[in-house]
């Protein structure tokens, strides 16, 4: 506990149906201070008018939270425009001096270059330039001169990896500030594990030996390999069952989820391939504790949530051979190709026999050490950031 005030931070929303891995990150990151940095850092999360209620109602039963609502930060509103045009988005900054904010968390966000607070970018990814194709052009410049105003405007970068430090210091080899790498961990609380595993499987229809695919349908989290994958064990004659689980809405192709169910439809993998939908995150952590194994097929990524929640457990990986997933996973899971659907089918396979745990896994015990690191290397980088402005 600090003898000082609590520094107070400005966060706005992630929705879950937008984005579910930023949803939990903050969730997360919440908790994580509450526990192990008391007195040092007081969220205040910043929600439209538009935001789901029961989003709301979550993040205000976290201790030490403080949650506001204001058309302010409807998504549909763009503050940009005026962040751009005046230096500073106004009514934003009208809301942070209400509430005697004294640093600004930005993520996907930009309240101007002239913001009368300091600030930290969160950068969760550099996909846009690492997959630049997976983006309409205005998308993609749309992000990336987000990205430079926030560098141009002197904010504190905050990332999740050394893959990521690694990115940026490639794709932005100006950028002479300070940067922070803040790796994310996860530990939920008691309210989320309640749910009895069994009877969530049997709400979804599943028996034992089933593995977990919980990432949103974007074109980069590859579920298409997933599927192949499956086929191919299909005409060897082995019945694996993905239940996979996430919003079908895509923001970039909105007919892609779509045009995967077909698939699975036309190869007879429909009782393989299980989509379960957008499910209650106590329903996501009951189905994680008891599958065989997790399965991350994604192209690209920051620092993945479901890989860092996998982990919280103990559930065994299968994993996209990807820089970040070696790092996250220090080389202990099982490694597939992007494009290598016959390696994911054979590791399949392997673990196939596996029914599974016959009870639902408990946290693991040296995870504190982890959570810990993550809110501490959090307050550090926000006092850095507001020390840095302040000189």
């Amino acid at each position: 506990m600090t003898d000082q005030s609590p520094l107070r931070v400005a966060f706005t929303n992630i929705p879950r149906r937008l984005w579910a891995g930023g949803y939990n990150y903050q969730r997360n990151l919440f908790n994580a201070l509450g526990r192990y940095c008391p007195g040092e850092i007081a969220p205040v999360m910043f929600l439209g008018m538009e935001d789901d209620p029961a989003e709301l109602a979550a993040l205000s039963q976290i201790s030490a939270v403080e949650v506001m609502q204001s058309p302010v930060f409807d998504r549909g509103r763009s503050g940009l425009i005026s962040a751009l045009a005046f230096g500073v988005d106004r009514s934003a900054a009208t809301q942070f001096r209400d509430r005697r904010i004294d640093l600004v968390f930005e993520s996907a966000r930009f309240f101007g270059w002239r913001l009368p607070f300091p600030a930290i970018a969160w950068f969760p990814d550099f996909q846009h330039r690492q997959l630049p194709k997976l983006f309409r052009a205005s998308a993609r410049w749309h992000r990336d001169l987000g990205f430079r105003a926030q560098i141009a405007s002197g904010r504190r970068i905050m990332l999740s990896s050394e893959s990521a430090l690694r990115d940026c210091r490639k794709f932005y080899p100006n950028l002479d500030k300070d940067i922070s790498v803040v790796r994310f961990a996860t530990q939920p609380t008691p309210a989320l594990l309640r749910a009895n595993s069994a009877e969530v499987r049997a709400q979804y229809g599943l028996r034992t030996g089933y593995f977990f695919l919980p990432n949103q349908f974007w074109r980069h989290k590859n579920h298409q390999l997933v599927i192949d994958a499956l086929a191919i064990l299909k005409k060897r004659g082995i019945d694996v069952v993905i239940a996979a689980t996430g919003s079908p809405a895509g923001p970039r192709e909105k007919d892609y989820f779509e045009g995967l169910m077909r698939q699975v439809k036309g190869r007879h993998l429909d009782a393989n391939f299980r989509y379960l939908g957008m499910i209650p995150l106590e329903h996501v952590y009951a189905l994680l504790r008891s599958s065989v194994a997790l399965i991350n097929p994604s192209r690209f990524e920051g620092w993945s949530t479901t890989v860092e929640e996998a982990k919280s457990f103990g559930v065994p990986l299968i994993l996209s051979d990807i820089d970040v997933h070696r790092e996250q996973t220090g080389g202990t899971a099982h490694y597939f190709g992007i494009e290598d659907a016959g390696k994911l089918a054979d590791q399949l396979c392997e673990f196939s026999d596996n029914p599974g745990p016959s009870t639902a896994r408990d946290l693991l015990p040296d995870l504190d050490q982890r959570v810990s690191a993550f809110a501490v290397d959090f307050v550090h980088a926000v006092r850095s950031a507001i020390q840095a402005w302040r000189q």
